[in-house]
């Protein structure tokens, strides 16, 4: 039997923290009379770090915005998992412009939706909603064009005839999307839930060819050009390597899409070899510049958000 009382107080905990948010906007908008006004959330665990929130408000004063992003920490919030379907309801319920969605509830959240994107429904992950003029929550990822844009920055000339890739996960799915779509010859993915691994490999090479994406252990990392670690395996909130220090090679170049802390244990690792590297940090400013978008209509100014992420 469910226990309503806890639901009820769940759901009552979850509608005062997003109303306070709304106020906070109402605050803002006051400030500044005669704007137009946006409410953003992103939903994740751990995410005290996160310089989405400064990136976005900083883009949206640039454009004579009243718009306020706030964190909504499941874990700092004293939530289990199981909040995110009140959360995302009462986000919509309240007035919100739209939510970014991270770690750990990328794929949570697609059951909770209206609709999806092209991309999204091919990656079968989400980190990006929009509530419609029609009332709808529409998901979106824009974690698969922003780290192909990141890449083709920083990382546009390295070889790329094998790449390991560290997780199977939504960002996993993203970036092995991402990876293929960048010419990568052969992708093998691993992860600790190889049935997940074996999923995603075959998903993506029904979409790129037979046998561009296979399902593989850390033992590929041997013969590899590049490793990218698309695990949460780095963050502040789970620090470690997620490969043994001596699978490395100075050789390898090695991306990671964790930004917070800027270099992982696995990127210094890497540097101190000789590696190439390529911190999350493009990623995280690239997709953010598309969800901008999103929820604006309005083309955010990337080399701006750059230099905004840098003085950070």
């Amino acid at each position: 039997m469910v226990d309503l009382t806890v639901s009820s107080d769940r759901a009552a905990m979850v509608d005062l923290t997003l109303e306070l948010l709304r106020e906070s906007l109402g605050t803002v908008a006051r400030a500044a009379p005669g704007t137009n006004s946006v409410l953003v959330g992103l939903i994740g665990t751990g995410i005290q770090a996160s310089r989405t929130p400064a990136l976005h408000e900083r883009e949206g004063a640039a454009h004579g915005l009243a718009y306020v992003y706030r964190l909504i920490d499941v874990a700092a919030l004293g939530l289990e998992t199981s909040a995110l379907p009140d959360l995302v309801a009462g986000a919509r319920r309240l007035g919100f412009t739209g939510l970014n969605v991270t770690h750990p509830f990328k794929q949570a959240v697609i059951p909770l939706l209206d609709t999806l994107s092209p991309e999204a429904q091919l990656l079968g992950a989400v980190n990006t909603v929009v509530f419609d003029a029609d009332g709808r929550s529409v998901g979106h990822n824009t974690d698969w064009s922003g780290f192909a844009d990141s890449f083709a920055r920083e990382l546009t000339d390295v070889p790329r005839r094998h790449v390991v890739q560290l997780g199977a996960g939504g960002a996993g799915a993203a970036v092995g999307y991402a990876l293929l779509t960048l010419g990568a010859g052969e992708l093998a993915v691993t992860d600790i839930d190889a049935a997940r691994a074996t999923n995603l490999a075959a998903r993506l090479s029904a979409r790129f060819g037979a046998g561009r994406a296979v399902a593989r252990d850390v033992s590929a990392i041997g013969d590899a050009d590049g490793l990218v670690n698309t695990t949460p395996v780095g963050m502040a909130t789970h620090p470690g390597l997620p490969v043994a220090r001596e699978t490395l090679r100075h050789d390898l170049w090695v991306a990671d899409i964790v930004y917070f802390p800027l270099e992982t244990e696995l990127l210094r690792a890497a540097r101190a070899l000789g590696c190439r590297t390529m911190s999350g940090g493009g990623m995280a400013v690239f997709q953010a510049a598309e969800a901008f978008r999103l929820f604006t209509g309005r083309k955010a100014d990337v080399a701006r958000m750059i230099a905004h992420f840098e003085s950070m």
